[in-house]
């Protein structure tokens, strides 16, 4: 659910003459605090020490009390600006656990691998478990000038299509599957999540409050109102509890992490303070299983995701820009909650069908929310979106209600791998729900340019009839694919929900499955296919964190 923070300059008018906001411009806009695009100066991470604990020579730090935390804004009218929450004060009372001596976060020697057991000294060297892999190259492209009216530029030369990788599922573990044993970091940071797990709002609202204190100057970048900015915290620790000892998965998702912090503003020496604060917090609500240990396995595992983050961020400087600015050229209001927009980028944008993007609205500033690419790859290089309206959703109702061709909004580099591996000729089963749709969509555009003429079975749910927004748009594809069969499922008059009803059709033995949707949707989908032995090596979706999240 979106949460609201502030409104544009000019109090929410669009495109006033004296506002000074960035709502309708016709120039580029001002960047918004905070989200300067700068290279980031240096590289590697400083020292780490958990906040409380006594450097040398200094004193400890004062603690926040346990009810400091940013305050929530309620949604006001249009026309009120939604002050900025003040800062958490501290209190006196130093944390729980005894002094430790600093721990440093980039030792001159490269950390060994903190998650897999180290290999006998029988066994080939492996390489570390954090290595990142090579990423596809991808052209270059400048960053958006930040004055007001841009000085004119050549005209780009078209990008090369960017390399498609494989398919990279998310496994699902089976009881028929032989379990690793974890490692020992591993079981240490599991167990703390489980003992912070039932206080994980004090947990995280106390991590914030310590970093606002600590470190008042990252305020701006984060979002006035912190209750969806907590929940992504926790949801981001759980996925990498879960995933600590799954190179594969974790790297990957963690990569995505520090390029899409670009957009925020995040610099490298940033972390090192959400680091100490993180402890901090950590330590302070598993007070009765922390100890040196443990605090020694998070400091190594924080060390060796955040340097991931960091240099993925670094590569992606390097041929991308933090964000694009992009003006709404066309806004289709399919029914009264759900719109379809069309957006031109300043400068190209490459991406590859079934990924996703996010969004920001001027209306409200700092507030990112994802959307996936309803079109493969264009010639004209527009991008269209699949905007549901949902309640208290800001950024999706300002984009259904309030978006007009002129609009300016910001992009975020895309992400994603529910992408199609041509190197195959395996059939597509899709599974679409809602606006899920959009990639579907997406994808089967991609197989005809290909000229593949693998199978395709899209089943599209709506609770309704009217919820089948753009069921026409797909029986066109249809008629005009043989190759392609589009059934509809509408769980009011089937009284069938969307993932049963595809275990009455198949067999699936030849087919790669792609689900797009609600969290609770694609839940039921994997466990809807799995149960009719579907392998999960073949199950695609892009919802890691909603599926931690729930113990799924």
């Amino acid at each position: 659910m979106d949460a609201p923070t502030t409104t544009s300059a000019d109090n929410g008018t669009s495109g006033g003459s004296g506002g000074g906001g960035w709502f309708k411009p016709r120039k580029q806009p001002e960047a918004p605090p905070g989200g300067e695009q700068e290279a980031p100066e240096g590289s590697r991470l400083a020292a780490l020490r958990p906040v409380g604990r006594p450097g040398t020579g200094g004193s400890p730090s004062p603690a926040p009390d346990d009810s400091a935390r940013p305050a929530v804004t309620e949604p006001v009218p249009e026309q009120e600006r939604i002050p900025a929450p003040s800062t958490p004060e501290p209190s006196a009372g130093p944390l729980t656990p005894a002094p430790l001596p600093p721990l440093p976060l980039a030792p001159a020697a490269p950390l060994p691998a903190p998650f897999a057991p180290v290999p006998p000294a029988t066994e080939a060297p492996k390489p570390p478990p954090f290595a990142p892999r090579p990423q596809a190259s991808v052209p270059p492209a400048s960053v958006p000038p930040a004055s007001d009216t841009p000085a004119p530029a050549p005209e780009p030369a078209p990008p090369a299509a960017p390399a498609r990788p494989r398919l990279e599922p998310v496994p699902v573990a089976t009881t028929s599957e032989p379990r690793r044993e974890a490692s020992s970091d591993a079981v240490l940071i599991r167990r703390t999540m489980a003992v912070v797990g039932p206080v994980a709002d004090k947990t995280t609202s106390y991590f914030y409050a310590l970093l606002f204190v600590r470190h008042p100057e990252l305020r701006s970048l984060f979002p006035a109102a912190m209750d969806t900015q907590r929940d992504r915290l926790l949801k981001a620790l759980l996925t990498a509890a879960k995933h600590i000892d799954n190179t594969e998965v974790l790297v990957a998702y963690l990569q995505n992490l520090g390029r899409g912090h670009r957009k925020y503003g995040t610099r490298p020496e940033h972390y090192p303070a959400v680091g100490e604060c993180l402890i901090g917090s950590l330590s302070r609500y598993a007070a009765e299983i922390w100890n040196p240990e443990t605090e020694a396995a998070w400091v190594r595992a924080y060390t060796t995701m955040s340097q991931v983050m960091i240099d993925a961020a670094a590569v992606d400087e390097l041929r991308a820009p933090a964000w694009w600015y992009g003006e709404v050229v066309s806004h289709d209001l399919r029914t009264p909650d759900i719109a379809v927009l069309t957006v031109r980028p300043d400068q190209p944008y490459p991406f590859l069908a079934g990924q996703y993007t996010s969004l920001e609205t001027p209306w409200w500033p700092r507030i990112w929310r994802h959307y996936s690419f309803a079109s493969a790859p264009r010639s004209d290089g527009l991008l269209s979106f699949h905007v549901k309206a949902v309640p208290a959703g800001w950024v999706s109702n300002a984009l259904v209600h309030r978006a007009r061709p002129g609009d300016i909004v910001r992009l975020g580099p895309p992400a994603g791998t529910m992408t199609v591996d041509h190197t195959t000729n395996s059939g597509l089963l899709c599974l679409g729900g809602g606006t899920g749709i959009a990639p579907i969509k997406a994808l089967v555009e991609d197989v005809a340019e290909h000229g593949d003429r693998r199978r395709v079975e899209v089943f599209y749910g709506a609770r309704t009839d009217v919820d089948l927004y753009d069921i026409d748009t797909m029986l066109r594809l249809q008629q005009n694919h043989p190759w392609l069969a589009v059934r509809a499922v509408i769980d009011a008059q089937a009284h069938l929900q969307l993932p049963d009803a595809v275990r009455e059709y198949g067999p699936w033995y030849e087919y790669d499955a792609y689900l797009s949707g609600p969290p609770g949707m694609i839940r039921s989908g994997v466990e809807a296919l799995r149960r009719a032995g579907f392998p999960a090596d073949r199950i695609r979706h892009d919802s890691v964190e909603e599926l931690v999240v729930t113990g799924n």
